[in-house]
């Protein structure tokens, strides 16, 4: 049986954003904690396809953790794999959401999975786009390693997906800056669709202790 290892990073901390709706914009990051680029350089293969979105932030992080390796690899930029598009709301700040909608709110994200936010996508959406380009991505790279720095949203995409959880369970996991989240394929022999193996969420070894 064919495993495929994908290795997702959630980008680090966007800078001048505090309290504000970002989703899909695209705004720098802040990749100026080198130890914790060398924490996770040393726990990823140095052997894989690397995978990054449109969005600046993650090439960004991409770059400070390709840093400490041998030798800089390529990254392929997957546009299926960015942040959910908040639309209208983006650039607001979470009180002025809040406001506009009379105060309802959601226990983990800004809106229910199937709510489009006007002029944006629903988380629902993100999921679906998530899991078309993870299956196509299996096909390219089976049997070895995919290093994925995406955004907080499209992880949680990927982990239920490979846990079959319909997208507002997926809401549900923390996805922390930085932090590692490591999802196994096995490839059937049937044809179909395979496994999953889920084997770290949120991983933070190589980050300071909170």
């Amino acid at each position: 049986m064919t495993m495929t290892r994908w290795w997702w990073v959630r980008h680090a901390p966007v800078i001048g954003q505090d309290g504000r709706i970002y989703g899909n914009r695209d705004v720098a990051c802040d990749c100026s904690d080198t130890a914790v680029f060398r924490g996770l350089a040393h726990q990823l293969p140095e052997d894989a396809a690397w995978v990054v979105t449109p969005l600046s932030r993650t090439r960004q992080t991409a770059a400070a953790i390709a840093d400490h390796y041998r030798a800089a690899p390529a990254f392929e930029v997957e546009p299926h794999l960015a942040e959910q598009d908040f639309g209208a709301w983006q650039g607001m700040t979470y009180a002025e959401l809040d406001a506009q909608r009379e105060g309802s709110w959601h226990r983990f994200w800004l809106a229910p999975a199937e709510e489009t936010p006007p002029g944006g996508e629903s988380f629902a959406a993100v999921y679906a786009r998530v899991a078309a380009a993870v299956g196509r991505l299996n096909e390219r790279f089976s049997g070895g390693d995919i290093i994925c720095v995406s955004h907080g949203g499209p992880i949680r995409a990927a982990l239920g997906h490979a846990l079959g959880l319909t997208p507002e369970a997926a809401l549900a996991f923390a996805v922390d800056n930085c932090a590692l989240t490591r999802l196994d394929h096995f490839a059937g022999n049937d044809g179909g669709s395979g496994s999953w193996r889920v084997a770290l969420v949120n991983g933070r070894p190589h980050m300071p202790q909170m």
